[in-house]
């Protein structure tokens, strides 16, 4: 068997607004538009993504938040209606699609032979969570590629951000070790935000996009800082600064996804592509691509 290899990673951040946008037949609700810049970034990332032939996506989600071990789905589909349980008036999403349990289980092995806890979660009416379904909807609208959703423990914030960080360093790793082991080409989607400080009353307009802005200067001035490492391939210091860039910007990184992302990629030293950058809802999101087979000039989006 050939060996397997993760051939790209994507930031990949899961505001439903993108989905309610997007007019998918899939979501009950449909928007006028709005959040173009990111959503028009999703489909210049997803045209690189598809175009690498990956057999699976890989997502770290943090809204399937689990208090005991890092899980993963054991069944070989899921079909069912996501809703977001703060906007539900804008994503009610109609699913369907396939999940690669043989690498889902080898995870969960490779997790235990790292000391992890881990799960499988094999209840057939387990509804998925709108962070998953979002990011996948945006990378694969499709939905013609088998997935493997792992959770989020709760680590971080029930212990601290340190102790949590660090398993998802031991996840990523053992995601590394069992895609190898699998001789499948696979993408990672990290299905977080940057800054997330975000406003408390919604506009009458939801797309209104002149209601639109970040939260603050200080959580922009982190996020730059943040995409700046990420452009010129510093990803070791950005895991360096992490834990005090979401104890200052509240980023939603704090649940693990990117850290789990980018050690089980080994640290990528090169380029990474932003695609786009935004707000929503007062939240920093950005779209952003790691891909080793782009040249080095190519990753400067």
């Amino acid at each position: 068997m050939p060996v397997g290899k993760i051939v790209g990673g994507v930031l990949a951040p899961h505001p439903p607004h993108l989905v309610y946008a997007d007019k998918t037949p899939r979501n009950e609700a449909q928007g006028e538009y709005g959040w173009e810049t990111l959503r028009w970034g999703y489909e210049k990332c997803r045209a690189s993504i598809l175009a690498l032939k990956p057999d699976v996506l890989l997502i770290h989600t943090p809204h399937w938040q689990t208090i005991v071990g890092h899980h993963v789905l054991g069944l070989p589909h899921f079909s069912g209606i996501s809703v977001d349980p703060i906007f539900p008036h804008i994503f009610r999403y109609n699913y369907d699609f396939a999940v690669d349990v043989e690498l889902s289980l080898s995870i969960a092995d490779a997790a235990q032979k790292k000391g992890l806890t881990s799960k499988i979660m094999r209840n057939p009416d387990f509804r998925i969570d709108y962070g998953a379904i979002t990011s996948l909807h945006m990378i694969n609208p499709e939905w013609n590629i088998p997935v493997v959703i792992l959770s989020a423990n709760n680590s971080p914030y029930y212990f601290s951000t340190h102790v949590g960080l660090e398993e998802m360093k031991l996840l990523g790793e053992a995601t590394r070790d069992a895609v190898e082991a699998s001789g499948k080409r696979a993408v990672l989607l990290a299905s977080v935000s940057l800054s997330h400080r975000h406003f408390v009353r919604e506009p009458e307009v939801v797309e209104d996009m002149a209601e639109e802005h970040v939260y603050s200067h200080a959580q922009y001035r982190w996020d730059m800082q943040v995409l700046k490492l990420m452009r010129e391939g510093r990803c070791q210091d950005l895991l360096d600064i992490m834990p005090k860039f979401i104890e200052e910007a509240l980023a939603e990184v704090q649940a693990g996804s990117l850290n789990w992302m980018l050690h089980a990629m080994g640290v990528p030293s090169y380029p990474a592509e932003i695609h786009a950058y935004g707000s929503v809802i007062g939240t920093g999101n950005a779209v952003v691509e790691w891909n080793p087979t782009k040249p080095a000039g190519a990753h400067h989006g």
